[in-house]
Formats: C-alpha cells, structure tokens, sequence
C-alpha cells in the first residue's frame, strides 16, 4: 500500500520553513523594504543621481570589505584597514607631488605599502601566536600615525591627473569605479569557489585543525588571507583619494568597523569558514543605503557611528544564531528530506524482490 506522506507529489508540495528562506533570501528583503520605505519618504531617493553616489561609495567601501572578507573567512580580524587606506591614499599623492614620481610608480608604492602592512598582521598572527586584533589594532596605529606625521595632518592636492581621470570616467553612463569593484568581487568570488586555495580558506577557517591534518599549510593561507586585504585595502584608498581629489591622512577613518558590519550582515561568519562574496556585496549595500538615509532625511551627523555599533551588535547576535540554531535546524530538516526521499525507494525494491521471488516459484 502506498504511503501518502512519500509520494512524489507530497515531496514536491512540502512547505519551505520560514527559517531556510530568511537565512538565503533575509538580506535582499530587508534592502527592499528599505527602498521602498526611503522612496516614499524622500523624493530625491529614487533619482539615478542619487543611486548613482549610493553604489559609488558602496564600491568604494565593497573593494575593502571582500578583503576583510578573506581574513574573517580564517577566521582573522583585520583593523588596519582603515589606516592603510589612508597610508595608501597619502603616498600615491605625496610621492607624486613631493618627488615627482612617475604617478604608476607612486601608486605601485602605496599598493605595495599596503600588501606589506597586511604581511606584517599575517606572519605576526600566525608565527608568533598573536591575537590577530592585538597585532591589527597595533598596525592601525602605526599606519595611521605615519599618515599624519608624513602629511602634517593636512591634504596632500591635487592628485595626480592620472588618478583624477579614473576617478571621474565612465562607461556607458556607468561610473568606472563601479565597473572595476564588480570586476573584484567576480574575481574574488571565482577564487574561493573555483579554485583550490579557496578551498583552503574555507577548511582552514572551518577547521584549523583538521585543515592542517590534511596537508593544508594553514599558516601560509592565513598569511596571504591578510596579504589580500592589505592590497585590497591600499586599492581602497587610491579610489578614494581619487573621489576626494586629494591624499588624506584621516581616509578610512572607522572604516574598519563598516566593513566588518558588512561583511558580518552579508552572511560570513565571525568564528570563519562561512561567508560568500555577493552576501558581502549586500552587505555594503545595504550600509550605504542606511548612510545615505540617514544623510537624506537630515539626521544628526555621526549617528552612523551609532548606526553601524548597533548593526555589528545585532549581525554578531544573528551569526551565533544561525550557528547554535538554525544552522543545526536546517542540517536536520535536509536529513528528514533525504530519509523520505530513501523510503519510497526502498519500498519499491521490495515490491520488486516479492515479484521476482513470485516469478520464480511460478
């Protein structure tokens, strides 16, 4: 007789828990609500000019947090980040107008001043032992203070031309900025998906331990884990001082703490080994809408400090849940899936042995 609950039917008709479409759709719902909201109480939200600035700075913002990303998915912590972007913006323009370098040349030393600062958090990290927020927390220091002693605490202008013009370009209306962080984030998404460092991110984050048994050299990968977002970091700020038109010592300011919402809301978690790049990219887009809200409807400056404190609170509360809870939930309802799946299977083979055996004695 055959069981209703495990016919095809039943299986197609069962109901998806809430749960499972929060933690894979959550994120996008919450960015519409938002748009909605924001179009009906400001008329200039839904402009093109307007969503052009957002996915701007989004970008600007987008490159730094998919390397953070990489550090966070082995389970690191970079602070430094905001600090070598400013380090990065600073030496593209002072060595350019203070020496007179060549612009490619000044910005190949600040690209290669950021991979080294991401280096240093790396091996300290790894080879000493050392917490990666003590070390990072000790490099933001560090870049932020030669940032203000090289430039006195005042903007290094004008850019040079070069950087001027990639900062204003475009493409079919498209500002080249945002072509150019897309073109990262592909990147980025391809390497921790299609190749085997990837892998190696995600095992080493998942389990250090297990990782190194396999033959995984987990302090090399946590290593250049910090070298990409150093460089990624430094990237940030040459778009930046690009934008701003000049080299600033207090580029990145907090910035550290907006990528890491980011990247925390878009689904990577904080203990490693979980997180993807688009979740990242809502991530930021989410906390550029926020901002860029905030600056709309006239809110009083520096609540999005507060704005962002709040969102890492709750995004750090949301990931210990979806690990304790709704993680574990979802792995039992898949099991629950694959047994009924099993069961109708195993049904039909008996029917057939009993039919084989009649066969047989006939």
């Amino acid at each position: 007789m055959n069981n209703p609950r495990f016919s095809p039917m039943s299986r197609r008709l069962q109901p998806v828990s809430l749960g499972a479409v929060l933690n894979r759709f959550g994120l996008l719902i919450v960015i519409l609500i938002g748009v909605v909201v924001m179009s009906q109480l400001s008329p200039v939200f839904f402009t093109r000019v307007n969503f052009t600035n957002v996915f701007y700075v989004a970008s600007l913002v987008a490159v730094v947090a998919i390397g953070q990303m990489f550090v966070l998915l082995v389970g690191g912590i970079d602070l430094s980040v905001g600090a070598v972007v400013a380090v990065s913006s600073v030496l593209a323009v002072g060595l350019a107008q203070d020496f007179g370098l060549p612009t490619w040349l000044s910005v190949l030393v600040a690209l290669l001043a950021g991979t080294a600062f991401g280096f240093v958090n790396g091996f300290l990290t790894t080879k000493f032992q050392i917490s990666a927020l003590i070390v990072t927390l000790g490099t933001l220091s560090i870049a932020r203070g030669f940032a203000f002693i090289y430039t006195g605490g005042s903007n290094i202008a004008p850019i040079p031309p070069e950087l001027r013009a990639a900062g204003r370009a475009s493409v079919a209306g498209i500002p080249v900025v945002i072509i150019f962080a897309l073109v990262i984030a592909i990147i980025a998404h391809i390497v921790l998906s299609k190749t085997r460092f990837g892998r190696s991110i995600y095992a080493v984050g998942g389990n250090p331990i297990a990782a190194r048994l396999s033959g995984i050299r987990s302090d090399r990968i946590v290593i250049i884990a910090f070298v990409i977002s150093g460089f990624l970091a430094a990237v940030g700020g040459l778009m930046i001082s690009a934008r701003l038109g000049a080299g600033s010592a207090s580029a990145g300011t907090g910035l550290e703490l907006t990528v890491i919402a980011a990247v925390v809301i878009g689904g990577t978690s904080l203990f490693g080994g979980e997180g993807r790049v688009l979740g990242t990219l809502l991530g930021v887009l989410l906390l550029g809408l926020v901002q860029n809200s905030i600056n709309l409807l006239a809110v009083p400056a520096n609540v999005d400090l507060v704005v962002s404190g709040v969102v890492i609170v709750l995004a750090a509360g949301v990931d210990v849940y979806r690990r304790l809870r709704l993680e574990p939930a979802l792995a039992r309802r898949a099991l629950e899936k694959q047994h009924a799946t099993a069961v109708p299977t195993a049904e039909q083979n008996e029917r057939s042995r009993v039919k084989s055996e009649e066969k047989t004695s006939i």
